[in-house]
């Protein structure tokens, strides 16, 4: 049993004020493997955030060469750990080592927001004024257990980029990667007060670091109930909020599509993470006469799953991440099978010859219409749900039927008309043909699934605030133009 009892503030390993200890336990296992501090608290958030924001007066006047510097160290110190980092999290989340956006991706995005602020115009000419964009101060930065790396990664690294300081709170179910990640950022020589980690609930850490009046914008990555209570609690001092939170996001399959590679493409891409990614395509819109065509594909793909011990590099897929999800998700399919889907793959409880872990069958169910659970809630698992349509028009209308916003994918072989049915699609990122995504680009959804992006240039906004000084016009003319 290994313990992780301090908190990272103002540059040194501190014990929180309270007292308390969480186990954490092994998803695959169900066995413990390490405890945790509970006990950090209102006064440990007021200790960092002060810290934070004593460390702002100098970080946030340092050159764009002296914050490259700094995020090529982190980069280096966070290089020589990533293989330390993929065994931690398949321990503490059950995501599988084979998985290599979870960590190995983390590094290029560090990458891009250094080369972003090479290039980018902090100051500029709008008519006769000077704009300038300053960084917003301090930043508290609240990641979530799905991706508790790369997230988290993401955050800091473009608050440092922008030159504000930060804390952050990592997920109460992956608070060892929050520690993990403060090493780094320890090894990389950060100035103190520059990063701060407090541990601790979301109740307690994540509330009082929203309602806090010296901090100035917080970013949360979680479900969007959860963030619906950070935006309520920060609108008490008018704080900057961006909030990336839930989806559902819809494959739609054009009549002219290669069936068999969307239907290979939705399982890789949907049950990739262990099913629990926000933007995973959790609904596959097809027409009515070609649904029994592609079920096949989809149950065959499944079938070139290997599910087993995240450890193990030739797992593919792991467990969920703890008990109370895998009933979640065990609720929501007894829902969809009441509710009139039709059993395509999996089902209830754990994937055959495991009778331990909290691993859950890869599931698809057809029939499913609108009007269903399933095609309403963010399941947050390894499960599929097929709908059929009969016109475009009523495939756009159904996958734009959502409180969500986050993502959207289109196949067909008509590269026109499937770029008219994206640029149909409410929501954040679209992709065409299993089109990869990539670092340089925002992301964020519409509607319930957030408020502002991140990464890219959109991501490194989210920490700048905006300031017009006038009467300086010979001064303006010599910079780029807005």
């Amino acid at each position: 049993m290994e313990h992780y009892g301090q908190l990272y503030i103002d540059g040194e390993w501190v014990a929180p004020t309270g007292e308390g200890t969480r186990t954490l336990i092994d998803p695959a296992s169900e066995e413990p493997w390490a405890t945790v501090t509970s006990g950090g608290g209102v006064a440990d958030v007021d200790r960092a955030v002060a810290a934070a924001r004593r460390a702002f007066a100098s970080f946030s006047k340092t050159s764009i060469d002296e914050r490259i510097a700094l995020i090529d160290r982190i980069i280096a110190a966070y290089e020589r750990r990533e293989a330390e980092l993929a065994q931690l999290i398949a321990r503490e989340v059950g995501v599988p080592v084979s998985f290599k956006a979870q960590v190995a991706s983390s590094a290029g995005h560090m990458k891009v927001a250094r080369d972003v602020i090479r290039t980018y115009a902090f100051e500029r000419q709008l008519a006769d004024t000077v704009v300038r964009r300053e960084p917003i101060g301090v930043c508290a930065l609240i990641s979530p257990w799905n991706w508790p790396i790369q997230t988290s990664v993401i955050k800091v690294i473009y608050g440092i980029a922008a030159g504000c300081t930060m804390v952050l709170k990592p997920s109460d179910s992956s608070p060892v990667s929050g520690v993990a990640l403060a090493e780094v950022m320890e090894e990389a020589e950060t100035p103190p007060g520059v990063f701060n980690l407090v541990i601790g609930r979301g109740s307690v850490v994540g509330e009082a670091l929203s309602r806090h009046r010296d901090v100035d914008m917080i970013s949360f990555t979680g479900s969007t109930d959860a963030g619906i209570k950070v935006g309520e609690a920060a609108a008490q001092t008018v704080k900057r909020v961006c909030l990336e939170l839930g989806g559902k996001s819809a494959n739609i399959v054009l009549t002219d599509a290669n069936l068999e590679k969307a239907a290979r493409w939705n399982i890789h891409r949907g049950f990739s993470n262990n099913g629990q990614s926000c933007h995973a395509p959790s609904r596959l819109l097809v027409h009515e006469s070609q649904v029994e065509a592609i079920l096949p594909f989809l149950v065959d793909e499944i079938g070139r799953m290997r599910v087993g011990d995240p450890r193990d590099p030739a797992t593919t897929h792991g467990p969920l991440v703890n008990a109370q999800q895998f009933n979640s998700v065990q609720n929501h399919i007894e829902i969809g099978l009441k509710e009139g889907g039709r059993l395509v793959t999996g089902g209830l409880g754990r994937v055959e010859g495991f009778d331990r872990g909290f691993f859950c069958k890869p599931t698809v169910l057809a029939d499913v219409t609108r009007d269903m659970t399933l095609a309403k809630e963010e399941i947050f698992g390894p499960v599929l749900v097929v709908m059929p349509y009969r016109t475009e028009e009523e495939a756009l209308d159904i996958a734009n039927d959502s409180i969500f916003g986050l993502g959207g994918y289109v196949f067909s072989e008509d590269r026109k008309r499937g770029y008219e049915f994206a640029c149909g699609l409410r929501a954040g990122r679209i992709s065409y043909n299993g089109a990869n995504t990539n670092s340089f680009t925002p992301m964020g959804g519409y509607r319930q699934s957030g408020i502002g992006r991140s990464m890219g240039v959109y991501g490194l906004e989210e920490y700048l605030e905006v300031k017009s000084i006038y009467g300086f016009e010979e001064e303006a003319h010599a910079l780029p133009q807005h």
